[in-house]
């Protein structure tokens, strides 16, 4: 199956893509790679999760929200590049979790982000390399944000 087929078995709704809310592209290609910028937990109704892991929100809540990320980050690429099948490989995946000093699950709260890319893409193409770390704020009080390097599916 396509990834467009993945994500539609999955029966997940995804939010509208974001607007910049800064002087930056929410995605860009170079060369045969496409740099999506950090993106937010945006809700299907254009709201964002807000809380802090550890206080508002407890682990589980996280993951959920890192889940919404990556399917945030769905919405860009579906926006910018009209189709998830553009995409051949996720590349890198970087995770920020704000948190409390104590917290200290970041792999755990972004898998909820990797583990939607891997039925996307299949373990194969859509497990990259990562790092999850902790953050002592996020903007607007968000719980994650995720930025990610895809590889391009050659014509």
């Amino acid at each position: 199956m396509t990834a467009d087929e993945n994500f539609e078995a999955l029966g997940l709704v995804l939010p509208p893509a974001p607007k910049p809310l800064g002087v930056y592209k929410p995605g860009l290609r170079v060369d045969h790679f496409y740099y999506v910028s950090g993106h937010g937990p945006v809700m299907s109704d254009g709201n964002l999760i807000i809380g802090r892991v550890g206080e508002e929100l407890d682990m589980e809540a996280g993951k959920l929200a890192a889940q919404q990320v990556g399917l945030t980050i769905l919405a860009t690429l579906k926006a910018q590049l009209g189709s998830l099948n553009k995409i051949k490989r996720v590349v890198k995946v970087l995770g920020m979790v704000n948190c409390t000093s104590d917290f200290g699950r970041h792999p755990y709260v972004i898998n909820g982000c990797s583990e939607l890319f891997a039925k996307v893409w299949g373990e194969e193409n859509g497990i990259g390399v990562r790092s999850a770390v902790g953050m002592g704020t996020l903007p607007d009080n968000i719980p994650v944000e995720i930025e990610v390097v895809f590889e391009l599916a050659l014509p």
